[in-house]
């Protein structure tokens, strides 16, 4: 009822106001960037189409004009302008002129989000999680039950929790084994595994990235932070090779487990090694070392790299941001190594110096994958039991601006390929 109300009063406004035009700037004046993204959200929610300008006072959105919105952007907090139409016709022509390296893209649909993640509590936060529910963004929550039951193809966009797709527990067995927290993870794990038909996690672990892979090549959008991005490409190389020691399984590793792989399955990378020792808090040689790392928490950081907003606007899009050196965080993966991932793979993030790609995209099939490295864009090296961030404290967050880009990018109109 709220969506035909908002739709008539545009359509009986048009008139009278002639087209004034909210634009909601996403530069340094922005008093709230990651709730500007919920206004966004929110507009597209009520039918209304949504320009996001791109590179453009650092990505910024504009609509149609209505009260409504205008009060939504009051309610919380963001910082919005009202122009007349010979104004946003100024802007979109300055835009639009070939020497300036900006676009307007049409956001059209809001998304339909799912998050995958657990259903008990673990003694960590997800990032993702707590920027769509700060943005008031609304999502679902799937897991092993859910992908297996065929429900992926209903959303758009999938977010891949802090989450180990080997069946090994993220490595956590050899300073976590006796806590309780661990002991039921286990428990949990093992039963659905059970319940799905699946005699070991890691084989129900595969099956779920398998489906993810299958909902990624049917067109779907794919987002994966932290542990998930490496442990989802090990597990599908790993596809028919038992790669899990016996406190994970029950049974030992296979011995030529490592000369198995097949990386061609794998979305980003290859020819990685595998940790295969238990008590190494790491899967794979992909994650970048941080006890090589000569860095801290006031020197790391990683450059995003410029696209063309006219020929590149899906990563110009994933990397629109009102700063272009977004600040270091760790986490199970922190950074992947350049040298492991795929010729093919467009890195849109790195720490050159390092050799360390922070935030990367490809396709596959019809849809689109993003990895990004780290735990928590505001909290440097997050700790097993450590509180969630407040994201009132970190309203401008460059880092989590990365991901809500990510959120709302599949709503963009689909642009014919230039020649």
């Amino acid at each position: 009822m709220k969506k035909w109300i908002l739709w008539c009063s545009l359509l009986f406004f048009t008139g009278q106001m002639q087209a004034a035009y909210l634009l909601i700037p996403m530069d340094e004046t922005q008093a709230n960037h990651l709730k500007a993204y919920g206004i966004a959200y929110w507009i597209l929610q009520q039918d209304v189409e949504v320009s996001w300008l791109l590179n453009y006072r650092g990505g910024s959105f504009m609509c149609r004009y209505h009260e409504l919105i205008e009060k939504e952007c009051l309610i919380r907090g963001v910082s919005h302008e009202v122009i007349a139409d010979a104004q946003s016709t100024a802007l979109l022509i300055e835009i639009s002129d070939p020497q300036v390296n900006m676009d307007e893209v049409k956001l059209q649909k809001a998304p339909k989000i799912a998050v995958y993640s657990p259903k008990n509590k673990q003694p960590w936060d997800d990032a993702v999680t707590l920027v769509l529910t700060y943005a008031e963004i609304p999502y679902d929550v799937v897991y092993d039950k859910e992908v297996m039951e065929g429900k992926l193809p209903l959303y758009d966009w999938l977010h891949l929790h802090h989450e180990d797709f080997t069946g090994q527990y993220g490595k956590f067995w050899a300073r976590y084994r006796n806590y309780e927290w661990y002991q039921e993870d286990v428990r949990i794990n093992e039963a659905i595994a059970r319940q799905l038909g699946f005699s070991k996690v890691s084989q129900c672990k595969l099956a779920v990235a398998k489906n993810i892979r299958d909902f990624t090549a049917g067109g779907g959008y794919l987002f994966s932070m932290c542990s998930a991005p490496d442990s989802y490409d090990v597990a599908l190389a790993a596809e028919g090779v038992d790669i899990c020691d016996v406190m994970f399984d029950g049974d030992p590793m296979d011995p030529q487990a490592q000369q198995k792989l097949d990386y061609s399955r794998c979305f980003a990378f290859t020819n990685f090694s595998l940790s295969t020792s238990p008590y190494e808090y790491e899967i794979s040689s992909i994650d970048v070392d941080p006890a090589r790392r000569p860095v801290n928490e006031h020197n790391d950081s990683f450059s995003l790299f410029e696209f063309s907003a006219k020929w590149d606007p899906v990563p110009t899009m994933l990397c629109q941001d009102h700063t272009m050196v977004i600040k270091g965080f760790m986490g199970q993966t922190t950074a992947f190594n350049k040298k492991y991932v795929k010729p093919t793979v467009l890195i849109m993030g790195e720490n050159k110096t390092l050799n360390e790609a922070r935030y990367i995209h490809g396709e596959y099939g019809k849809g689109m994958w993003t990895f990004l490295g780290g735990h928590d864009p505001e909290d440097y090296q997050h700790f097993v039991g450590d509180p969630p961030t407040d994201l009132n404290l970190f309203p401008n967050s460059p880092g989590y601006r990365l991901i809500l880009n990510n959120v709302l990018f599949p709503a963009a109109k689909k642009k014919k390929q230039k020649t």
